[in-house]
Protein backbone atom coordinates (compact mmCIF):
# COMPACT_ATOMS: atom_id res chain seq x y z
CA UNK A 1 0.00 0.00 0.00
CA UNK A 2 1.50 3.13 -1.07
CA UNK A 3 2.09 5.67 2.18
CA UNK A 4 0.25 8.96 2.03
CA UNK A 5 1.65 12.20 1.08
CA UNK A 6 0.91 13.33 4.55
CA UNK A 7 0.93 12.76 8.09
CA UNK A 8 -1.88 11.95 10.68
CA UNK A 9 -1.55 14.61 12.59
CA UNK A 10 -2.32 17.09 9.48
CA UNK A 11 -5.11 14.95 8.32
CA UNK A 12 -6.29 15.40 11.97
CA UNK A 13 -5.88 19.34 11.68
CA UNK A 14 -7.20 19.44 8.01
CA UNK A 15 -10.59 17.31 9.69
CA UNK A 16 -10.30 19.77 13.30
CA UNK A 17 -10.64 23.12 10.55
CA UNK A 18 -13.60 21.56 7.99
CA UNK A 19 -15.75 20.60 11.51
CA UNK A 20 -14.49 24.67 12.67
CA UNK A 21 -16.02 25.77 9.82
CA UNK A 22 -19.10 24.06 9.30
CA UNK A 23 -19.83 25.32 13.29
CA UNK A 24 -18.87 28.75 12.66
CA UNK A 25 -21.34 28.60 9.67
CA UNK A 26 -19.17 30.58 7.11
CA UNK A 27 -21.10 32.21 4.40
CA UNK A 28 -20.00 29.31 1.17
CA UNK A 29 -19.87 30.55 -2.44
CA UNK A 30 -20.13 27.23 -4.40
CA UNK A 31 -18.32 27.06 -7.72
CA UNK A 32 -18.66 22.91 -8.46
CA UNK A 33 -21.65 23.00 -10.79
CA UNK A 34 -20.40 20.96 -12.91
CA UNK A 35 -20.15 17.78 -10.25
CA UNK A 36 -23.75 18.78 -9.92
CA UNK A 37 -25.96 21.87 -9.38
CA UNK A 38 -28.56 22.55 -6.54
CA UNK A 39 -31.94 21.78 -6.88
CA UNK A 40 -34.71 24.71 -8.33
CA UNK A 41 -37.24 24.91 -6.18
CA UNK A 42 -39.97 24.60 -9.05
CA UNK A 43 -38.58 21.40 -9.38
CA UNK A 44 -38.59 20.45 -5.87
CA UNK A 45 -41.84 21.17 -5.23
CA UNK A 46 -43.40 18.99 -7.85
CA UNK A 47 -41.69 16.47 -6.87
CA UNK A 48 -42.57 16.68 -3.22
CA UNK A 49 -46.32 16.61 -4.30
CA UNK A 50 -46.09 13.51 -6.43
CA UNK A 51 -44.05 12.36 -3.24
CA UNK A 52 -47.01 13.12 -1.21
CA UNK A 53 -50.14 12.62 -3.26
CA UNK A 54 -49.23 9.54 -5.68
CA UNK A 55 -47.57 6.56 -4.26
CA UNK A 56 -48.49 3.86 -6.28
CA UNK A 57 -46.14 1.79 -7.87
CA UNK A 58 -46.28 2.31 -11.72
CA UNK A 59 -46.57 -1.21 -12.82
CA UNK A 60 -49.57 -1.52 -10.98
CA UNK A 61 -52.58 -2.11 -12.92
CA UNK A 62 -55.09 -0.47 -10.01
CA UNK A 63 -56.09 3.52 -10.34
CA UNK A 64 -52.83 4.23 -8.04
CA UNK A 65 -50.60 2.84 -10.28
CA UNK A 66 -51.74 4.03 -13.29
CA UNK A 67 -52.00 7.19 -12.13
CA UNK A 68 -48.22 7.15 -11.47
CA UNK A 69 -48.02 5.62 -15.11
CA UNK A 70 -49.24 8.22 -16.54
CA UNK A 71 -46.56 10.80 -14.61
CA UNK A 72 -43.87 8.69 -15.62
CA UNK A 73 -45.14 8.68 -19.28
CA UNK A 74 -45.55 12.36 -19.49
CA UNK A 75 -42.39 13.13 -18.48
CA UNK A 76 -41.07 11.09 -21.25
CA UNK A 77 -42.68 12.89 -23.75
CA UNK A 78 -41.70 16.23 -22.54
CA UNK A 79 -37.85 15.24 -22.36
CA UNK A 80 -38.43 13.48 -25.92
CA UNK A 81 -39.94 16.84 -27.01
CA UNK A 82 -37.36 18.90 -25.64
CA UNK A 83 -34.63 16.64 -27.77
CA UNK A 84 -37.09 16.20 -30.53
CA UNK A 85 -36.84 12.41 -30.73
CA UNK A 86 -39.90 9.96 -30.17
CA UNK A 87 -41.06 8.91 -26.42
CA UNK A 88 -40.28 5.62 -27.35
CA UNK A 89 -36.52 6.28 -27.86
CA UNK A 90 -35.69 7.81 -24.24
CA UNK A 91 -35.05 5.50 -21.24
CA UNK A 92 -34.93 6.25 -17.85
CA UNK A 93 -31.82 5.12 -15.60
CA UNK A 94 -30.04 5.85 -12.12
CA UNK A 95 -27.79 8.35 -13.95
CA UNK A 96 -24.86 9.59 -16.19
CA UNK A 97 -22.92 6.44 -15.04
CA UNK A 98 -25.58 3.77 -15.88
CA UNK A 99 -26.87 5.46 -19.45
CA UNK A 100 -23.11 5.55 -20.31
CA UNK A 101 -22.11 1.84 -19.52
CA UNK A 102 -25.89 1.16 -21.08
CA UNK A 103 -25.25 2.52 -24.22
CA UNK A 104 -21.49 0.82 -24.44
CA UNK A 105 -21.89 -2.48 -23.04
CA UNK A 106 -25.26 -3.27 -25.09
CA UNK A 107 -23.95 -1.51 -27.76
CA UNK A 108 -20.30 -3.22 -28.36
CA UNK A 109 -21.94 -6.67 -27.35
CA UNK A 110 -25.50 -6.71 -28.93
CA UNK A 111 -23.81 -5.56 -32.39
CA UNK A 112 -20.76 -7.82 -32.47
CA UNK A 113 -18.63 -5.10 -32.71
CA UNK A 114 -14.49 -6.34 -31.95
CA UNK A 115 -13.00 -2.06 -32.29
CA UNK A 116 -14.10 1.04 -30.46
CA UNK A 117 -12.72 4.23 -30.46
CA UNK A 118 -12.63 7.16 -27.61
CA UNK A 119 -10.26 9.78 -26.49
CA UNK A 120 -8.05 9.54 -23.29
CA UNK A 121 -10.36 12.60 -21.94
CA UNK A 122 -13.58 10.89 -21.70
CA UNK A 123 -15.13 10.48 -18.10
CA UNK A 124 -14.55 7.55 -16.55
CA UNK A 125 -17.53 5.96 -16.80
CA UNK A 126 -16.98 5.71 -20.72
CA UNK A 127 -13.37 4.88 -20.57
CA UNK A 128 -13.36 1.95 -17.53
CA UNK A 129 -16.40 0.66 -19.27
CA UNK A 130 -14.00 0.36 -22.90
CA UNK A 131 -11.51 -0.71 -20.78
CA UNK A 132 -12.96 -3.69 -19.22
CA UNK A 133 -14.11 -4.94 -22.81
CA UNK A 134 -11.19 -4.68 -23.82
CA UNK A 135 -9.57 -6.92 -20.57
CA UNK A 136 -12.39 -9.12 -21.24
CA UNK A 137 -11.13 -9.58 -25.10
CA UNK A 138 -14.43 -8.37 -26.44
CA UNK A 139 -12.77 -5.12 -28.55
CA UNK A 140 -9.50 -3.60 -29.30
CA UNK A 141 -9.62 0.19 -27.99
CA UNK A 142 -7.58 2.76 -29.65
CA UNK A 143 -7.97 6.15 -28.12
CA UNK A 144 -7.67 9.45 -30.43
CA UNK A 145 -4.63 11.61 -30.14
CA UNK A 146 -5.55 15.25 -28.63
CA UNK A 147 -3.80 18.97 -28.36
CA UNK A 148 -3.16 21.16 -25.44
CA UNK A 149 -6.33 22.30 -25.63
CA UNK A 150 -8.08 19.03 -26.01
CA UNK A 151 -9.55 18.86 -29.60
CA UNK A 152 -9.17 15.14 -30.59
CA UNK A 153 -7.83 14.59 -34.02
CA UNK A 154 -10.42 13.74 -36.16
CA UNK A 155 -8.44 12.90 -39.31
CA UNK A 156 -7.50 10.14 -36.87
CA UNK A 157 -10.63 8.98 -36.66
CA UNK A 158 -11.19 9.02 -39.82
CA UNK A 159 -8.26 6.80 -40.59
CA UNK A 160 -8.94 4.44 -37.78
CA UNK A 161 -12.62 3.81 -39.39
CA UNK A 162 -11.23 3.88 -42.95
CA UNK A 163 -8.79 0.78 -41.92
CA UNK A 164 -11.34 -1.28 -39.24
CA UNK A 165 -14.62 -3.26 -39.29
CA UNK A 166 -17.11 -1.61 -37.88
CA UNK A 167 -16.26 0.10 -34.98
CA UNK A 168 -17.84 2.12 -32.00
CA UNK A 169 -17.04 5.12 -31.20
CA UNK A 170 -17.45 7.35 -27.75
CA UNK A 171 -16.92 10.40 -28.02
CA UNK A 172 -18.28 12.95 -25.25
CA UNK A 173 -20.03 16.57 -26.42
CA UNK A 174 -18.13 18.55 -23.83
CA UNK A 175 -15.15 17.73 -21.84
CA UNK A 176 -16.49 17.91 -17.88
CA UNK A 177 -12.90 18.95 -16.68
CA UNK A 178 -11.83 21.61 -19.34
CA UNK A 179 -15.21 22.39 -21.14
CA UNK A 180 -13.67 21.86 -25.09
CA UNK A 181 -16.72 21.09 -26.97
CA UNK A 182 -16.44 18.22 -29.85
CA UNK A 183 -18.14 18.97 -33.15
CA UNK A 184 -20.64 15.81 -32.54
CA UNK A 185 -22.63 17.03 -35.58
CA UNK A 186 -19.70 16.69 -37.94
CA UNK A 187 -18.20 13.75 -35.54
CA UNK A 188 -21.69 12.09 -36.43
CA UNK A 189 -21.46 12.40 -40.36
CA UNK A 190 -17.79 10.39 -40.29
CA UNK A 191 -19.55 8.03 -38.33
CA UNK A 192 -22.65 7.60 -41.03
CA UNK A 193 -20.06 7.54 -43.59
CA UNK A 194 -18.15 4.24 -42.29
CA UNK A 195 -21.24 2.42 -40.51
CA UNK A 196 -19.93 3.63 -37.34
CA UNK A 197 -22.13 3.04 -34.06
CA UNK A 198 -21.91 6.43 -32.01
CA UNK A 199 -22.41 7.31 -28.82
CA UNK A 200 -22.08 10.18 -27.02
CA UNK A 201 -21.69 11.21 -23.26
CA UNK A 202 -23.57 14.51 -23.44
CA UNK A 203 -24.22 15.04 -19.52
CA UNK A 204 -22.49 18.11 -19.34
CA UNK A 205 -24.18 20.07 -22.06
CA UNK A 206 -27.85 18.28 -21.81
CA UNK A 207 -29.44 21.73 -20.44
CA UNK A 208 -27.01 23.76 -21.71
CA UNK A 209 -27.04 23.60 -25.15
CA UNK A 210 -30.30 22.96 -27.28
CA UNK A 211 -29.89 19.36 -28.29
CA UNK A 212 -32.02 17.90 -32.04
CA UNK A 213 -31.01 13.95 -31.94
CA UNK A 214 -33.41 13.74 -34.64
CA UNK A 215 -30.43 15.56 -37.35
CA UNK A 216 -27.59 13.83 -36.16
CA UNK A 217 -26.49 10.16 -37.11
CA UNK A 218 -26.15 9.35 -33.36
CA UNK A 219 -27.01 5.92 -31.89
CA UNK A 220 -26.78 7.06 -28.13
CA UNK A 221 -26.54 10.18 -25.74
CA UNK A 222 -26.90 10.12 -22.14
CA UNK A 223 -28.51 13.11 -19.76
CA UNK A 224 -28.12 13.08 -15.82
CA UNK A 225 -30.86 15.52 -14.01
CA UNK A 226 -28.22 16.99 -10.97
CA UNK A 227 -25.95 18.27 -13.78
CA UNK A 228 -29.26 21.33 -14.86
CA UNK A 229 -30.92 21.74 -11.45
CA UNK A 230 -32.30 18.51 -11.42
CA UNK A 231 -32.34 15.96 -8.44
CA UNK A 232 -29.63 13.02 -7.95
CA UNK A 233 -29.55 9.54 -9.08
CA UNK A 234 -31.87 9.92 -12.10
CA UNK A 235 -31.05 10.27 -15.84
CA UNK A 236 -31.77 8.83 -18.75
CA UNK A 237 -30.60 7.10 -21.98
CA UNK A 238 -31.37 8.18 -25.49
CA UNK A 239 -31.14 4.82 -27.73
CA UNK A 240 -32.31 6.08 -31.80
CA UNK A 241 -35.04 3.56 -33.22
CA UNK A 242 -32.67 2.34 -35.67
CA UNK A 243 -30.61 0.63 -32.38
CA UNK A 244 -32.48 -2.53 -31.03
CA UNK A 245 -29.97 -3.46 -27.94
CA UNK A 246 -30.96 -5.50 -24.15
CA UNK A 247 -31.26 -4.64 -21.17
CA UNK A 248 -27.93 -3.71 -18.72
CA UNK A 249 -30.21 -4.55 -16.04
CA UNK A 250 -32.58 -7.75 -16.11
CA UNK A 251 -35.56 -8.27 -12.97
CA UNK A 252 -38.40 -6.26 -14.44
CA UNK A 253 -40.49 -5.49 -17.35
CA UNK A 254 -40.22 -1.77 -16.73
CA UNK A 255 -39.27 1.19 -18.94
CA UNK A 256 -40.53 -0.95 -22.23
CA UNK A 257 -38.88 -4.42 -21.14
CA UNK A 258 -35.58 -2.50 -21.13
CA UNK A 259 -34.25 -1.92 -17.81
CA UNK A 260 -35.42 -3.95 -14.70
CA UNK A 261 -36.65 -2.17 -11.18
CA UNK A 262 -39.19 0.03 -9.67
CA UNK A 263 -39.04 3.16 -11.98
CA UNK A 264 -37.54 6.72 -9.71
CA UNK A 265 -40.77 8.33 -10.38
CA UNK A 266 -40.38 11.58 -8.16
CA UNK A 267 -36.77 11.84 -9.93
CA UNK A 268 -37.86 11.18 -13.50
CA UNK A 269 -40.99 13.87 -13.07
CA UNK A 270 -37.81 16.40 -11.44
CA UNK A 271 -35.73 15.43 -14.24
CA UNK A 272 -38.28 16.27 -16.94
CA UNK A 273 -39.01 19.69 -15.50
CA UNK A 274 -35.64 20.20 -14.39
CA UNK A 275 -35.01 20.33 -18.57
CA UNK A 276 -38.43 21.89 -19.01
CA UNK A 277 -36.99 25.32 -17.00
CA UNK A 278 -33.73 24.63 -18.07
CA UNK A 279 -34.87 25.16 -21.82
CA UNK A 280 -37.41 28.22 -20.85
CA UNK A 281 -34.57 30.36 -20.09
CA UNK A 282 -31.56 28.75 -21.79
CA UNK A 283 -30.34 31.42 -23.67
CA UNK A 284 -30.52 34.26 -20.41
CA UNK A 285 -28.67 31.71 -17.98
CA UNK A 286 -25.95 30.93 -20.92
CA UNK A 287 -25.65 35.02 -21.05
CA UNK A 288 -25.19 35.63 -17.55
CA UNK A 289 -23.06 32.27 -16.79
CA UNK A 290 -20.80 32.99 -19.93
CA UNK A 291 -20.17 36.68 -18.73
CA UNK A 292 -19.24 35.44 -15.28
CA UNK A 293 -16.66 32.80 -16.54
CA UNK A 294 -15.03 35.87 -18.84
CA UNK A 295 -15.31 37.92 -16.11
CA UNK A 296 -13.27 35.28 -13.65
CA UNK A 297 -10.99 34.41 -16.72
CA UNK A 298 -9.76 38.05 -17.34
CA UNK A 299 -9.61 38.96 -13.43
CA UNK A 300 -7.35 35.86 -12.93
CA UNK A 301 -5.08 36.99 -15.69
CA UNK A 302 -4.73 40.35 -14.76
CA UNK A 303 -3.89 39.59 -10.88
CA UNK A 304 -2.11 37.00 -10.75
CA UNK A 305 1.31 36.46 -12.66
CA UNK A 306 1.55 33.28 -14.45
CA UNK A 307 -1.35 31.39 -14.41
CA UNK A 308 -3.26 29.45 -17.51
CA UNK A 309 -6.07 28.56 -18.76
CA UNK A 310 -6.40 25.10 -19.74
CA UNK A 311 -9.06 23.82 -22.45
CA UNK A 312 -10.36 25.99 -25.03
CA UNK A 313 -11.69 29.60 -24.49
CA UNK A 314 -13.32 30.72 -27.64
CA UNK A 315 -17.01 30.86 -26.79
CA UNK A 316 -18.14 28.67 -29.43
CA UNK A 317 -16.20 25.75 -28.71
CA UNK A 318 -15.93 25.97 -25.08
CA UNK A 319 -18.98 24.58 -22.01
CA UNK A 320 -19.88 28.13 -20.95
CA UNK A 321 -19.84 26.89 -17.36
CA UNK A 322 -16.28 25.76 -16.81
CA UNK A 323 -13.55 27.41 -16.36
CA UNK A 324 -9.82 25.25 -15.36
CA UNK A 325 -6.81 27.04 -13.85
CA UNK A 326 -3.66 26.26 -13.59
CA UNK A 327 -1.69 28.04 -11.14
CA UNK A 328 2.02 28.94 -10.28
CA UNK A 329 4.01 26.34 -8.75
CA UNK A 330 4.14 26.46 -4.79
CA UNK A 331 4.84 25.17 -1.98
CA UNK A 332 1.85 23.34 -0.41
CA UNK A 333 0.20 22.79 -4.27
CA UNK A 334 -2.27 20.40 -2.83
CA UNK A 335 -3.10 22.63 0.41
CA UNK A 336 -4.78 25.02 -2.50
CA UNK A 337 -8.08 23.42 -2.84
CA UNK A 338 -8.44 22.63 1.33
CA UNK A 339 -7.37 26.98 1.87
CA UNK A 340 -9.85 27.73 -1.02
CA UNK A 341 -12.74 25.68 1.45
CA UNK A 342 -11.80 26.48 4.72
CA UNK A 343 -12.37 29.94 3.28
CA UNK A 344 -16.14 29.13 2.29
CA UNK A 345 -15.07 28.40 -1.80
CA UNK A 346 -16.12 24.94 -3.15
CA UNK A 347 -13.89 24.30 -6.45
CA UNK A 348 -13.31 20.50 -7.77
CA UNK A 349 -9.27 19.48 -8.17
CA UNK A 350 -7.64 19.17 -11.55
CA UNK A 351 -4.63 17.82 -10.75
CA UNK A 352 -3.41 15.99 -7.54
CA UNK A 353 -3.88 18.87 -5.33
CA UNK A 354 -7.87 17.42 -5.75
CA UNK A 355 -6.87 14.46 -3.65
CA UNK A 356 -3.94 14.40 -2.20
CA UNK A 357 -2.86 11.44 -4.54
CA UNK A 358 -0.46 10.90 -7.50
CA UNK A 359 -2.53 10.41 -9.91
CA UNK A 360 -4.02 13.53 -10.62
CA UNK A 361 -6.18 14.36 -13.65
CA UNK A 362 -6.57 12.17 -16.70
CA UNK A 363 -7.68 14.82 -18.52
CA UNK A 364 -4.88 17.39 -17.71
CA UNK A 365 -2.39 14.43 -17.97
CA UNK A 366 -3.12 13.46 -21.33
CA UNK A 367 -3.44 17.55 -22.68
CA UNK A 368 0.41 18.10 -21.73
CA UNK A 369 -0.49 20.06 -19.14
CA UNK A 370 2.49 20.62 -16.25
CA UNK A 371 1.24 18.10 -13.23
CA UNK A 372 3.32 19.76 -10.39
CA UNK A 373 1.71 23.07 -11.06
CA UNK A 374 -2.03 22.97 -8.87
CA UNK A 375 -5.44 22.98 -11.39
CA UNK A 376 -8.66 24.19 -10.22
CA UNK A 377 -11.89 23.38 -12.24
CA UNK A 378 -14.15 26.43 -11.18
CA UNK A 379 -18.04 25.75 -12.20
CA UNK A 380 -20.80 27.94 -12.95
CA UNK A 381 -24.59 28.11 -12.68
CA UNK A 382 -27.55 30.71 -13.01
CA UNK A 383 -27.26 31.81 -9.08
CA UNK A 384 -23.49 32.57 -9.46
CA UNK A 385 -22.88 36.41 -8.93
CA UNK A 386 -20.42 39.04 -10.02
CA UNK A 387 -19.66 39.43 -6.40
CA UNK A 388 -18.81 36.15 -5.78
CA UNK A 389 -15.96 36.01 -8.35
CA UNK A 390 -14.55 39.04 -6.84
CA UNK A 391 -14.36 37.43 -3.39
CA UNK A 392 -12.89 34.32 -4.60
CA UNK A 393 -10.10 35.87 -6.93
CA UNK A 394 -8.98 37.61 -4.23
CA UNK A 395 -8.93 35.51 -2.11
CA UNK A 396 -6.80 33.28 -5.11
CA UNK A 397 -4.64 36.46 -5.14
CA UNK A 398 -3.82 36.42 -1.37
CA UNK A 399 -3.26 32.33 -1.21
CA UNK A 400 -0.87 32.68 -4.40
CA UNK A 401 0.82 35.53 -3.80
CA UNK A 402 1.96 34.26 -0.22
CA UNK A 403 2.98 30.93 -1.32
CA UNK A 404 4.86 31.37 -4.46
Amino acid sequence: MPVPSFSLSALVFRLYLFNFVFLIGIMRIYLDNAATTSIDPTVLAEMVLVMQEHYGNPSSIHADGRKVRTLVEQARKKVASLLNVSPAEIFFTSGGTEADNMAIRRGVLDYGITHAISSPLEHHAVLHTLEKLQDDGHIKLSLLDVDDKGHIDVEQLEDLLKNNDRTFVSLMHANNEVGTLTDIALISEICRKYDAIFHSDTVQTMGHFVHDFSALNVAFATGAAHKFHGPKGVGFLYVNHQYKINPLIYGGAQERNMRGGTENVYGIVGLAKALELAYAHMDEHRKHIQGLKDYMRHELLQSIPGISINGEQDPDHSLYTVLNVSFPEMEMADMLLFNLDIAGISASGGSACSSGSNIGSHVLHAMGIDKNRPSVRFSFSRSNTKEEIDVVVSKLKELCLEKV
